[in-house]
């Protein structure tokens, strides 16, 4: 599967030229030279890497970077600053709505590349974590006084797929008890019901689990990974 890649930019030369490189370099990028177009996407689609330019018209680099940092399926996504804008203010600005690089106008190509180079670490992390497992686990979901006990179809390290005998409401917080094998203490933690599909089908997003329950689950889904 191709990484895919946002390119927000109201320049169509930008957009061009930065597509290009990444075409070059097996990715397949989506542009966009309207940035109110970007922000439904960045919540239903999940991207690999993304590039906003810093100075648009509303909503602006600045703010994509803080919804992205907002949205269940791109909060780890490597971010691009695009901006002809040099001042450090500015910088520090763009670091704090959660950017991870800046990349300055005129975009230099050596200088892309280096940059795309860089994030392979993060985003072949990035598609693990969000890689499903088909596995048939016991799971629990609790929201109150509200219990229901279910069976996973498929888990990655940030979410799971779970068939009950009927659903929660999208966006319910959830107390989710995994048990990943028997006989061993379930995984415990907290998320949300991400989106509810046919059949009693629900997408549980895992974004409060404890660092030792993290890497229990991390220890038993890796294994079962592929790295690509």
């Amino acid at each position: 599967m191709q990484r895919q890649v946002l390119i927000v930019d109201d320049e169509e030369a930008v957009c061009q030229m930065v597509g290009k490189v990444l075409t070059a370099a097996g990715m397949e990028p989506l542009a966009l030279t309207s940035s109110s177009r970007a922000l439904d996407l960045l919540d239903r689609k999940k991207f690999d890497m993304v590039f906003f330019d810093l100075h648009m018209a509303a909503p602006d680099g600045m703010e994509l970077a803080r919804h992205l940092r907002r949205s269940p399926w791109n909060r780890n996504t490597p971010i691009i600053l695009i901006s002809d804008d040099q001042r450090p203010c500015a910088m520090s600005v763009g670091f704090e709505a959660g950017a991870n690089f800046f990349l300055y106008k005129p975009i230099d190509k050596e200088r892309l590349l280096k940059l795309i180079r860089a994030t392979q670490g993060t985003i072949d992390y990035g598609r693990r974590r969000t890689r499903r497992v088909s596995l048939r686990s016991m799971v629990k979901l609790s929201s109150g006084s509200d219990v229901l006990e279910g069976e996973t179809i498929d888990v990655s390290l940030c979410g799971l797929l779970v068939k009950a005998g009927r659903t929660l409401a999208q966006g319910t917080p959830v107390r989710v008890s995994l048990e990943l094998a028997p006989r061993t203490k379930p995984v415990v933690g907290a998320g949300l019901v991400a989106r509810v599909l046919d059949g009693n089908l629900m997408g549980i997003q895992l974004d409060q689990l404890s660092v030792a329950e993290s890497e229990r689950l991390q220890e038993f889904l890796l294994p079962l990974l592929p790295i690509r």
